[in-house]
């Protein structure tokens, strides 16, 4: 019997964002700081070219020099373990399968594949399965499935669809669930049918505890690019059962999530600025946004100033 295709390790795992110069450039040197930052805060792995990362706003070169950069970051400043997972969905399943050939080539360990969703219409249950299951079948590297459906026109692949794609294809390892369903993410993690290790990650902080509570593999957060080490901090009060402790922590991972939420992915990239003195909110177009870090003044700064004090603290 052939060995189980291994999941992701357990942890935390941050979608990095992706930095740019005025003329929309990519900013090579900020992005080797933050994933610098992120790699030594000892994260379990790095998501590139996830949604906070821009991947609908990069050329298939841009990727792969990206990815190449987060490889060589994670191997010198890493722990040992640590992963990377590399955005790869798109619309058509020849390009999926190829950004995923691609991703392997360029050093990314997993690869996260979102639904196609132009034609929205036509997305019905069969033809999503045979998107995943044909995606899967030819990738070089294992697939995680990810579900968010602000982003793919409202398609929100359900309990029984993922828990049928990963009995049917072992190279479906596991699934990010961005919707926030936790009776889903329940039944996915604890469902006898899959057989084997199967890594359900919570897809924000906003209930990162709650998905821990639910049996989730860990988070793949956005806020986990100001606070990684916090992140950290919160899997280990859990596990260690100190449970009024880190529901404290998720009141305030909470408050600090809606406030930057507010500021969209380029609100992110203003707080690094602000708190660690690189990066600048700007995204590419038409996105377009760009977020002065004067911005996170006021109630912003209350809710997430004190966490990066305990961010600096641990």
């Amino acid at each position: 019997m052939a060995a189980a295709i291994p999941c992701p390790p357990r942890g935390i795992y941050v979608p990095a964002v992706a930095f740019f110069n005025p003329d929309e450039t990519i900013d090579f040197d900020a992005i080797r700081a933050h994933l610098t930052r992120l790699a030594k805060g000892g994260v379990d792995g790095l998501v590139i070219q996830g949604s906070n990362g821009e991947a609908m706003h990069m050329l298939h070169d841009e990727r792969q020099q990206v990815l190449r950069l987060a490889r060589e970051v994670l191997n010198e400043h890493g722990k040992p373990g640590s992963v990377i997972v590399a955005g790869c969905g798109v619309q058509s399943t020849r390009e999926t399968i190829q950004l995923c050939r691609e991703a392997k080539e360029a050093g990314a360990d997993y690869a996260l594949v979102l639904s196609p969703s132009y034609w929205v219409g036509a997305m019905q249950k069969p033809v999503i399965f045979n998107f995943f299951n044909d995606v899967a079948s030819a990738s070089p590297i294992p697939i995680v499935l990810y579900n968010f459906p602000a982003v793919t026109g409202g398609i929100d692949l359900d309990s029984d669809m993922i828990i049928n794609l990963a009995v049917a294809n072992p190279n479906i390892v596991g699934v990010k669930l961005t919707c926030g369903n936790m009776g889903k993410l329940q039944r996915i993690a604890h469902d006898p049918r899959i057989g084997r290790p199967f890594a359900a990650f919570a897809g924000k902080t906003d209930f990162f505890l709650h998905g821990l509570v639910g049996g989730s593999h860990g988070v793949i957060a956005a806020t986990a690019n100001l606070l990684p080490k916090t992140h950290q901090h919160m899997l280990r009060l859990y596990d260690e059962g100190k449970l009024k402790e880190a529901q404290e922590l998720q009141t305030r991972f909470s408050r600090a999530d809606w406030a930057l939420v507010q500021l969209g992915i380029a609100g992110i990239k203003a707080a690094l600025q602000k708190y660690y003195g690189y990066g600048g909110g700007r995204s590419r177009r038409p996105l377009g946004s760009t977020v002065d870090a004067a911005k996170l003044d006021g109630e912003v700064d209350v809710a997430v100033g004190g966490l990066i004090e305990l961010e600096n603290s641990l």
